[in-house]
């Protein structure tokens, strides 16, 4: 198991979907959000995703086909 930090950036049409719960479901990935911002016109999370490698870039890719925006992440994202 390893862990990868990523931000997504969602478009103002995807905001109210479940996309990071299905994500979760579909590559047995579990996410831990660190750090949020969503409104009305658009919205970011950063997350920590923890699994196989290998499922998790699947996730990745099957995030990025859904029309979100997806961004690696270093440091303590919690702390800045």
């Amino acid at each position: 198991m390893i862990k990868k930090r990523v931000k997504f950036t969602f478009p103002q049409e995807l905001i109210t979907e479940p996309i990071i719960y299905e994500m979760a479901r579909k590559f047995e990935v579990m996410p831990n959000i660190r750090r949020a911002d969503v409104r009305d016109d658009m919205g970011w999370v950063v997350l920590e995703l923890e699994g196989e490698e290998d499922r998790i870039d699947e996730g990745i890719e099957w995030v990025k086909e859904t029309g979100v925006r997806v961004d690696p992440v270093s440091g303590d994202v919690v702390e800045g």
